[in-house]
């Protein structure tokens, strides 16, 4: 039973929904409707190309927890954003999940876009941009731009 998009379809005579109408843009991408990331033309979700990495030590440069150095635990290329250690904490509360249990009030960090983030030079104190260079022996290797540290 093929039907031209924005086209009122009949259901079999035994659903007790009736007619339903086809939508005119299908739902793509995984989630909840709200949910949706934007995708490639292989309805695959778009991976947001990242200056760091997970390991690395950075600074925040911006928001609340502006100034505050901390190492990168969790990387997430679909939204963006990384997890960084003591950065962007805020207070959860829990529902119980078993009778008799109680509930809580857990202290969770939450992750913060990338470009709010810098990479920072443990040994000189200083937070920089960062580069790409070819090494001699034919490694592609990322280094701070102020003290020239290599990063990988």
């Amino acid at each position: 039973m093929a039907a031209a998009l924005g086209q009122r379809v009949q259901l079999h005579r035994s659903s007790i929904f009736g007619t339903k109408l086809v939508s005119a843009k299908p739902q793509r991408g995984p989630g909840k409707k709200w949910e949706h990331y934007e995708l490639t033309k292989n309805f695959k979700p778009v991976r947001i190309p990242m200056h760091v990495k997970s390991g690395d030590t950075v600074q925040v440069i911006a928001g609340s927890d502006k100034g505050v150095v901390g190492k990168i635990t969790k990387v997430n290329t679909k939204t963006g954003t990384v997890l960084v250690e003591g950065v962007n904490i805020k207070t959860k509360h829990v529902k119980p999940t078993q009778e008799g249990e109680a509930g809580q009030i857990v202290k969770k960090e939450f992750p913060v876009h990338h470009s709010n983030v810098q990479l920072y030079s443990t040994e000189k104190q200083v937070r920089s941009r960062i580069g790409y260079k070819v090494l001699d022996d034919g490694r592609k290797v990322r280094y701070l731009k102020k003290t020239g540290e290599i990063v990988d």
